[in-house]
C-alpha cells in the first residue's frame, strides 16, 4: 500500500518538479566549469557538493512547498480528522521527495561524468562516499523544508528558507575563512571544525588529496540525525512531540562536532597514497606524471624529452628523467611543510600543467621554458626563496635554449635588463668556463646553497 501512494506521489505532487530544477541548475553550473574536475573522479565529486550552495537551499525551498500543500488546497483539517497516523500520510511524501532529490543529484554528477571518463585512469571508490553525502545532505534539507512549510504554511516561507539557506551553506563559511590580511603572508583563518557540519566544499581540493573516510562517515552520522529530526517534526503533533523531535538533531552534533577536526576542507583532507603514485612513460628518457594525472602522461613526454635533449647537449652529468611533483599545492595545506623532500640530481621536477575543460594538458608557451628552469630547481623548504635566485635561474635556462632571457609576466623593465645583462655576460665566457659554472652551479642549487647559485650573475646582482 505505501509502495503505491509513493509511486502516486512520484507521479502527481511536486516532488518531480523541485527534481527537475535542481537537475537543470546543477547541471549548468557543474558543466560551466569543467576544467576543475575533467579527468578526475575525486575532483568531480568535491565539485558536485560544492553545487550544494545552491542545490540545498532549492531542496529546503521545494520541501517548504511541498509541506504547506495539505494549506493551500484547504484541506489539512480534513486530513487531521481521520484516525490513521499523521506519519502515515507524511512518510510516502517525504520519501517521494527524497528519492527526487537524490536522483537529481546522481544525474548531475552521471552527466558530469561523461567529462571524466574519456582521460582518467584512476577511480578513488572514496568518490562515491563523497557524493553519497552530499546526496544524504539534500534529503535532509528537503525534510526539514517540508516540516517548515508545515509550520508556516505561507507564500513566503519557501522563498525566506531559500536565502537563509544560501546564508548558512554559501556564506557562513566563507566569511568564518576570510583570509588574516594582518599576518606577514595573507592566509585563510582555521575553521572551526562545526564548519564542516555543512557538507558544501567551498575551499577547494588538491588532486592528490582526498576526503579522509572518518569525516565522511561523522557527516553521515550527522546529516542522518538532521533527516531524523525533519521528519519527526513533519510527523509531530503537539508541543511534546515537536520538542522530541529536535533531539535526533542535538545529539548528533553533539557527538560530530568533537570528533571533527578544526580546518575545514583543509582538515578533513589528507594525502591519497594511490593518487600520487607514478606512472611512467619509459620508452625513451624516463617522464613520469601521478596516477591521478596519468591521461596527461602523452601530452607531457613530448615537451619533457625534448627539454631533457637540451639539457643532455649542454649541461655536464645532465638530469635523464623528468618526474611531475608529488607536492600537495601549498593553498591546500592546513599546516605548510616546512621541509618537504628533496629530489635526486637526476630528476627534474616539474608542476602540473592546466588542465583544460576536456581532461586534456593545456601546455602554454612557457611550459618548455618552465622545464628548463627545473635543472635549478630544489625543495629546500620554506624561507628559502630568493628573487635572485629566480633570476640565476632564468639565466641558466636561456643559456640551455641557447636564446636570450625571455621575461616572465610581471617582470619590471630593470629586471629584464638584469637578466640579459647576465646572460650575455656568461655567453661571453669560453664554452668550457660556461659549463664549468653552470655545473657548479646546479650542484649548488641541488644542495639549496643559493650563494653558488647566484655566482653565475654578475657581481651587481649577486
Amino acid at each position: 500500500m505505501t509502495g503505491r501512494f509513493l509511486r502516486v506521489e512520484l507521479r502527481r505532487s511536486a516532488a518531480g518538479g523541485i527534481a527537475l530544477l535542481m537537475l537543470v541548475v546543477g547541471t549548468a553550473m557543474l558543466l560551466s566549469s569543467t576544467q576543475f574536475f575533467a579527468g578526475r573522479w575525486m575532483q568531480l565529486a568535491v565539485n558536485t557538493r560544492s553545487m550544494l550552495m545552491v542545490l540545498l537551499p532549492l531542496a529546503l525551498a521545494g520541501g517548504a512547498w511541498l509541506g504547506r500543500r495539505e494549506t493551500r488546497h484547504r484541506v489539512d483539517e480534513l486530513f487531521a480528522s481521520t484516525v490513521r497516523p499523521r506519519w502515515h500520510r507524511v512518510v510516502p511524501t517525504a520519501g517521494a521527495l527524497a528519492i527526487a532529490v537524490v536522483t537529481a543529484y546522481v544525474l548531475v554528477f552521471l552527466i558530469a561524468a561523461g567529462w571524466v571518463v574519456p582521460t582518467s585512469e584512476y577511480f578513488p571508490t572514496a568518490a562515491i562516499v563523497v557524493t553519497s553525502v552530499g546526496a544524504l545532505s539534500l534529503v535532509a534539507a528537503g525534510w526539514l523544508g517540508m516540516a517548515a512549510g508545515r509550520a508556516v504554511p505561507r507564500v513566503i516561507t519557501a522563498p525566506v528558507l531559500a536565502v537563509i539557506g544560501f546564508a548558512l551553506v554559501g556564506l557562513a563559511p566563507e566569511l568564518v575563512m576570510t583570509p588574516d590580511l594582518n599576518a606577514e603572508i595573507a592566509r585563510f583563518r582555521p575553521e572551526p571544525s562545526a564548519v564542516l557540519l555543512v557538507p558544501v566544499f567551498s575551499g577547494g581540493l588538491d588532486d592528490l588529496q582526498t576526503i579522509v573516510t572518518r569525516i565522511s562517515l561523522l557527516q553521515t552520522l550527522w546529516l542522518v540525525a538532521l533527516a531524523t529530526t525533519g521528519l519527526l517534526l513533519l510527523s509531530a503533533v503537539g508541543r511534546r512531540a515537536t520538542v522530541l523531535a529536535v533531539l535526533p538533531a542535538v545529539l548528533g552534533a553533539a557527538v560530530a562536532v568533537p570528533l571533527l577536526p578544526a580546518g575545514g576542507t583543509r582538515g578533513a583532507a589528507a594525502v591519497d597514497p594511490v593518487a600520487a603514485e607514478l606512472v611512467c612513460d619509459a620508452e625513451g628518457p624516463q617522464v613520469c606524471v601521478t596516477r591521478v594525472h596519468a591521461g596527461l602522461l602523452p601530452d607531457l613526454v613530448g615537451p619533457a624529452r625534448q627539454a631533457l635533449t637540451m639539457m643532455a647537449a649542454k649541461l655536464p652529468n645532465a638530469p635523464t628523467r623528468a618526474v611531475q611533483s608529488q607536492q600537495v599545492a601549498y593553498w591546500a595545506q592546513l599546516v605548510p611543510d616546512s621541509a618537504p623532500p628533496r629530489h635526486q640530481a637526476d630528476t627534474i621536477v616539474f608542476d602540473t600543467p592546466t588542465i583544460g575543460r576536456t581532461g586534456h594538458a593545456e601546455l602554454s608557451a612557457d611550459f618548455l621554458p618552465s622545464l628548463l628552469l627545473a635543472p635549478w630547481e630544489q625543495e629546500c623548504g620554506e624561507g628559502s626563496d630568493l628573487d635572485e635566485a629566480y633570476l640565476a635561474q632564468v639565466v641558466a635556462a636561456a643559456w640551455l635554449s641557447g636564446q636570450p632571457p625571455t621575461p616572465p609576466p610581471g617582470w619590471e623593465p630593470v629586471e629584464t635588463e638584469q637578466a640579459k645583462t647576465a646572460y650575455e655576460a656568461l655567453m661571453a665566457l669560453p664554452e668550457a668556463e660556461q659549463q664549468r659554472r653552470m655545473a657548479a652551479a646546479r650542484d649548488a642549487a641541488m644542495d639549496c646553497r643559493a650563494d653558488g647559485l647566484l655566482a653565475i650573475l654578475p657581481e651587481e646582482n649577486s
